[in-house]
């Protein structure tokens, strides 16, 4: 049977980003920060699209980092969730890469992009010594800073990598690659 392009659920390149199990985590991660439940039967970008569970997540991580929460009105409040939920995470030190844009979720566009951002906030939280937890995700590697002595730098020096041209007396001489030029005068 072959593939047709519109449909997603059979097009990997479109439908397999998004990981079930990641979804779960990070699912399971938000309702134990917040203490509030997914609905039942509810998909979980249908969740997270007002934007509300995301601002209460990112206040009990960091208290009072959004000021309101809009919990009524219409589409344009619910995507001033959305936006107010990046500017915290930016303050919070997410890095921007991690950012989702407000239509990749409002408009379900990219829902793996949402989870990345819900982990990467996971990571974030580890380097915010008042949060006891619970995690989300591995530890960030820290910094391991070394120190060389002037006598180990210098030992580098003697060593002549392949890179500089020596390799047994083999040479590039002789070699011809693709078509010569040929120039022809008079016309």
């Amino acid at each position: 049977m072959s593939k047709m392009k519109g449909d997603k659920s059979k097009n990997p390149k479109v439908a397999g980003k998004r990981d079930p199990q990641q979804e779960l985590e990070a699912q399971q991660w938000i309702e134990a920060v917040t203490g509030m439940r997914f609905p039942p039967g509810v998909p979980y970008e249908d969740v997270l699209r007002d934007g509300v569970l995301l601002c209460t997540l990112m206040n009990r991580l960091s208290p009072g980092i959004i000021s309101k929460i809009n919990t009524s009105g219409g589409d344009y409040k619910m995507m001033d969730n959305l936006s107010q939920f990046q500017k915290a995470c930016t303050r919070y030190g997410v890095p921007d890469v991690d950012l989702f844009q407000t239509t990749d979720l409002w408009d379900k566009k990219n829902i793996a992009l949402v989870t990345q951002n819900i982990f990467a906030i996971g990571r974030t939280a580890y380097k915010h010594p008042e949060w006891r937890g619970p995690w989300l995700g591995p530890r960030p590697s820290e910094e391991n800073k070394r120190e060389f002595s002037e006598q180990q730098l210098r030992a580098g020096e003697a060593i002549i990598g392949l890179q500089a041209g020596q390799n047994r007396g083999a040479t590039q001489a002789g070699q011809n690659f693709g078509a010569s030029r040929k120039i022809i005068l008079g016309k």
